[in-house]
């Protein structure tokens, strides 16, 4: 392998990170006390002011005049250990710790008609990877994504058992990327980005007990445009020092999900498969206005990622008439193949597990707190076919969720 070919797609795909974070791989599905609790399955089942944003149409059954639901979620993210080398280079390192703090909320509307209107604000992406070891930070030294989403929605009741819903989703991410290797490089990438996309949804109640629901969320691609400044000592037209407009555009990948939820006396049993559809994307393409920067890095790299599966399963129970108790699991593939697995997202299968409760503190107010565990199964990657010349093992690593929330019915 060619040293300036690793340059390349070393930084490259790093600065891709920013923009792709909410993926698969690491995106944020648990936006609510009760999506948390269940491991996001709760779609057919979703009963509360967060329908808004997991299954608008439900909103045409929910009981209550005007609903509303606040909280905030704190994101630990351990260390993720690699153990191996790159290029032939030892290269042993573990990560940083990374914490999160963020605050959301989902309103629904009274009845008009047989409409119903809700907004959501939400956080689904965003989290960052540290490194310090020599190696890593030339994919890695730093990169941060902040989105955030606003979701209003509309539900219509088709007949009292059949209705649909949909919504505009506005989203706003910004990223950061910085990439050190001392005497060779350095790179510090800001951008950020406003776009637009929809998302659609159907639920049947075949009879009281039970629902089918069907939700799909667009495919937005995400073009975002900035800054890119560093030094480039490597190749036959060094820069001492740049600072050029650059940008990048990498799908937010369409998502469709078919659930079904029956109760049981006090207990609702809810099932979830979730496709997502990554095979959208196929390479990573920037642009840099100076020449020689866009030289360099401005080559379509081969991501070749793969459509993934979901399989979710959630169970709520009403203990009593103060208390609901939830637990969930989930089994969630990686998008990303081995040849293109890298620091910046060291990817694996995962196997989710969650708790949580609702206390209902009077008839109108309730209080809600939930935990999930993300835990990422050990994934060794050999090169080949891996492209950037990893030979090793990536172990630990995963998150852990906690959520608490306000709701009131008014």
């Amino acid at each position: 392998m060619k040293y300036t070919d690793f340059f390349v797609r070393t930084v490259v795909t790093s600065m891709a990170t920013a923009t792709v974070l909410m993926a698969s791989a690491y995106k944020i599905p648990e936006q609510s006390t009760r999506s948390m609790a269940l491991s996001a399955a709760y779609v057919a089942g979703a009963d509360s002011a967060d329908a808004s944003y997991y299954n608008p149409a439900n909103m045409s059954w929910i009981e209550g005049d005007k609903l509303l639901e606040a909280g905030l979620t704190y994101i630990h993210l351990p260390e993720v250990e690699y153990r191996g080398s790159v290029a032939g280079v030892p290269a042993d390192d573990n990560s940083k710790t990374e914490d999160f703090l963020l605050p959301y909320f989902h309103y629904v509307s009274p009845k008009v008609g047989n409409f119903r209107f809700g907004l959501s604000l939400v956080e689904p992406g965003g989290l960052s990877k540290k490194w310090d070891g020599a190696v890593q930070k030339m994919y890695a030294e730093e990169f941060t994504l902040k989105v955030v989403e606003l979701n209003p929605t509309v539900s219509y009741a088709v007949t009292p058992k059949f209705s649909i819903g949909g919504g505009l989703r506005l989203i706003y991410s910004d990223g950061k990327v910085k990439l050190f290797n001392e005497g060779m490089y350095a790179e510090n990438m800001e951008g950020d980005t406003i776009e637009f996309g929809y998302n659609l949804a159907l639920s049947y109640k075949p009879k009281p007990e039970t629902t089918l629901s069907l939700t799909y969320r667009s495919n937005v691609d995400l073009n975002l445009e900035g800054s890119s400044t560093g030094f480039i000592a490597v190749g036959s037209n060094p820069l001492p020092y740049y600072d050029t407009p650059g940008g990048v555009s990498v799908p937010l990948p369409a998502t469709l999900a078919l659930a079904a939820a029956h109760t049981f006396g006090k207990t609702r049993v809810e099932l979830v498969y979730e496709r997502t559809y990554w095979s959208e994307y196929e390479k990573l393409d920037f642009h840099f206005t100076n020449p020689v920067v866009d030289a360099v890095f401005g080559t379509p790299i081969d991501k070749d990622w793969s459509d993934t599966n979901t399989f979710r399963i959630g169970i709520t129970h009403k203990l009593d008439e103060k208390w609901t108790l939830m637990a969930g699991y989930a089994y969630d593939e990686t998008p990303i193949p081995e040849k293109t697995v890298s620091f910046e997202l060291p990817d694996s299968d995962a196997n989710i597990f969650s708790i949580g409760a609702i206390m209902q503190i009077n008839k109108d107010l309730e209080a809600g707190f939930s935990l999930l565990y993300d835990h990422k199964d050990e994934r060794t990657i050999h090169t080949p076919p891996n492209e950037k010349g990893i030979e090793g093992t990536f172990s630990e690593g995963g998150a852990i969720l906690t959520n608490i929330s306000i709701g009131y019915r008014f």
